[in-house]
């Protein structure tokens, strides 16, 4: 009970600090440690494993259900992932970045959160890259550290030339949740990238265990498990909507 108490007053004083008029979202960086290119390091402050993960888009929809029954104080017991298409979390206006007040109000009510799948795609400016990979950590250590959530980082690269920044500010041997919905080993032109970028990981920050978002059925992983890594798969929605189709 004291930690929800904690938890509570820690999320009231963030709210007003997101409802300030503050477009570098300054706020989030508060007491970070910067590491490379300013990328803040975001600890882990999740002590369990998720039981469920859902995306951004389904929280959404299970917040605004809950609402329009009145029922302002329901939990979920799962975790909010981002692993969609940028436009279906990142925008000028409902997006996470820019209305960091609307992330509290949804999130506060699951078990905790994957840190944000801001794009690294092939063809983005290096800049860019490195702008949403900051955003990411910032986001997380955010969430984590200064709203007091259950924060498990989401790990995102892209090409070799990645490689440089985008496992900055992430623990070693910890737990890392990475997606293979999208660019993923599903598709053969991606799957070499995937694989390079899957072993670097490993081999940069060592993880333990490694939260799959979408199948975990390739070869790759296979390699991991042998090696003593914890593989843990969750079913991506899309795959759930055909397993629920397939049984009606």
């Amino acid at each position: 009970m004291d930690y929800l108490k904690n938890k509570h007053l820690l999320i009231e004083r963030e709210l007003k600090m997101a409802s300030t008029k503050d477009p570098w979202k300054s706020f989030m960086y508060r007491g970070a440690k910067l590491c490379k290119y300013d990328i803040p390091f975001c600890p882990i402050t999740a002590t369990t494993l998720p039981s469920d993960i859902v995306t951004w888009e389904e929280a959404k929809n299970i917040h605004k259900k809950a609402l329009l029954k009145h029922d302002y104080d329901y939990t979920c017991d799962a975790f909010v992932c981002f692993y969609m298409f940028d436009n279906k979390f990142d925008g000028p206006r409902r997006g996470i970045w820019n209305d960091c007040k609307h992330v509290l109000e949804v999130l506060r009510h699951f078990a905790g959160v994957i840190t944000p799948d801001f794009s690294t795609y092939q063809d983005l400016p290096e800049g860019e890259k490195i702008r949403n990979t900051c955003r990411m950590r910032a986001m997380g250590y955010w969430l984590g550290q200064l709203c007091g959530f259950a924060v498990i980082n989401n790990v995102r690269w892209g090409t070799q030339e990645t490689y440089r920044y985008c496992f900055v500010g992430i623990p070693s041997n910890s737990i890392v949740s990475i997606g293979t919905v999208g660019g993923s080993p599903r598709k053969k032109i991606d799957r070499n990238r995937f694989e390079l970028g899957l072993y670097e990981m490993v081999k940069v920050l060592v993880p333990h265990t490694i939260i799959v978002y979408g199948s975990d059925r390739y070869p790759c992983f296979d390699k991991l498990r042998n090696e003593g890594i914890k593989i843990i798969s969750f079913p991506s929605r899309t795959a759930r909507v055909f397993a629920a189709r397939k049984y009606e």
